[in-house]
């Protein structure tokens, strides 16, 4: 029964987690976004104490429920551990820990962490390894079959689903995504949960509240029998029949073990001080005594932490006529980050680049970036579409605070950057035509057109840019008719300022 309800609650937070990056209207959010803020690393850069020290107590009270349960990468590991399970049934065997790698693939990450090297800690934080897999692989399938039922709809004359454009942010970090799906797909189908018991640094500091958990698996060695059952089926690889011993620091709480073992010999129960103190002799016993300078180094680092994250290319004419060339990225000096963000530096120290944001902004003007230093992290760019002023959908679902909720009225005075004018592809002077488009769809007034040639009296209006009233918004750029670089780009701040 406990390992039904296990599932039960996993399968309903492993779909939902999932459909909140699928769900292009953002609509979901509104309901369940709070299950993205629930995500451990996301809840400790936001320094959202409730949420951390609640995941902590649900630890100490029954092991690392948050693994098998609330963590998307966890259970998704588990749905390939489960198709594993069905080539080869008892599959799995008994390990010792790999402590060692665990400490040291931790300290580096609360290193980089700290030190701002988002690219490291995007690559092992767990939450934001699905978010890119659910954002790179899943959302382009869940957008094509909307798009088949938009089709067929339509000839119904129902117009209940509309059609979005499919298209790859980033192939640098599309590919990331594949190949982090194909590592933990084979790893789990072969060995379970090898990823979060040697690798995950949330699943090792999770350990370490693990082994004091209240309610916990216990193996009766009075009634075992010796028949292995549940160890080879132990996805974790922490229980040893031959001692009666369970590792609790990579126990994930599955319950597997529980349902697998017919002489009823493991209980899921509360052990007293005995019973630990009988476990924690064992280990002794077996040459692994309790480092406890190098669990009070992590546990201090850990509180360190805590306080710091191909295009298919479509032709497409005009009136029939002529071929539209697609817009080209402009070299920006400085990258857009979104409002809200406050700056360059507070983005890449929060950010843990789980392409939320990114997926849920609805004019595609943010993407994952492929620069080294803030690969994944979110940024902005206006070939697509531009930052409309009444949008704030990345800042209500950003979980690790790295993107601050926003108000609209405060959007409209975040200045994340200015525009640029480019005189030698102006089409009033390159083609001798009145356009003046940026300045009409500027939603501030921060563009006036003005004469090319003040003793010139027909001389073509040129756009003059007032950098003081310009929210770098991008309507002007993503607006401008010149092909295939626009007049007018928008270079970012580093450092966002109200205007």
């Amino acid at each position: 029964m406990l390992r039904k309800i296990r599932i039960a609650f996993a399968l309903l937070c492993f779909v939902l987690i999932t459909l909140l990056f699928l769900d292009f209207t953002g609509t979901l959010h509104t309901y369940f976004g709070w299950l993205a803020k629930i995500q451990f690393l996301p809840a400790l850069l936001a320094l959202n104490v409730g949420v951390v020290a609640g995941l902590i107590v649900l630890t100490l009270l029954f092991g690392r429920v948050y693994c098998s349960v609330i963590c998307p990468l966890g259970v998704m590991q588990d749905v390939f551990g489960w198709f594993g399970k069905k080539a080869r049934k008892s599959r799995y065997a008994y390990s010792p820990a790999k402590s060692r790698l665990r400490y040291i693939v931790l300290a580096l990450f609360v290193v980089a962490l700290v030190a701002g090297i988002g690219a490291f800690v995007a690559l092992l934080a767990p939450y934001s390894a699905y978010g890119r897999i659910a954002s790179n692989l899943f959302a382009p399938l869940w957008q094509w079959g909307n798009n088949v039922l938009a089709y067929f709809a339509e000839r119904f004359g129902s117009y209940a689903f509309y059609t979005t454009e499919v298209w790859i942010r980033s192939l640098p970090v599309f590919i990331v995504a594949a190949v982090t799906f194909a590592v933990l797909g084979v790893l789990a189908w072969r060995n379970g949960r090898t990823y979060c018991n040697a690798v995950c640094p949330v699943g090792t500091v999770l350990s370490f509240f693990a082994r004091f958990a209240w309610f916990k698996p216990t193996l009766d060695a009075g009634k075992c029998v010796g028949c292995r059952l549940c160890e080879r089926n132990c996805k974790a690889a922490c229980i040893d029949v031959r001692n009666h011993r369970i590792d609790y620091s990579r126990c994930v709480g599955c319950m597997d073990c529980i349902d697998q073992c017919n002489k009823g010999a493991i209980t899921f129960k509360h052990t007293g001080k005995a019973v630990r103190s009988a476990v924690e002799a064992a280990g002794a016993g077996q040459g692994q005594p309790v480092d406890t300078a190098r669990r009070s180094f992590v546990t201090g680092l850990g509180v360190l932490a805590a306080t710091s994250a191909i295009k298919a290319q479509e032709k497409q004419v005009d009136g029939g006529l002529a071929a539209i060339i697609d817009k080209q990225r402009p070299q920006r000096q400085t990258p857009i980050v979104p409002p809200g963000a406050q700056g360059l530096r507070h983005l890449a120290q929060h950010c843990t680049a789980c392409q939320l944001c990114v997926s849920v902004c609805p004019n595609g003007v943010l993407r994952p970036s492929t620069d080294m230093e803030t690969l994944m992290q979110p940024e902005s760019s206006y070939e697509r579409g531009y930052c409309r002023p009444e949008c704030t959908k990345c800042s209500d679902v950003c979980p690790a605070g790295a993107i601050r909720k926003i108000t609209v009225a405060e959007k409209s005075s975040i200045q994340i950057g200015h525009a640029v004018w480019v005189a030698k592809n102006c089409v009033p002077l390159t083609d001798g035509v009145a356009c003046g488009n940026c300045a009409r769809h500027c939603p501030v007034g921060a563009i006036t057109m003005v004469a090319s040639d003040l003793d010139w009296e027909g001389s073509p209006e040129i756009p003059a840019v007032n950098t003081e009233r310009c929210i770098g918004c991008g309507a002007c750029e993503n607006l401008c008719p010149a092909r295939p670089f626009s007049a007018i780009y928008v270079e970012g701040h580093e450092r966002h300022r109200e205007i």
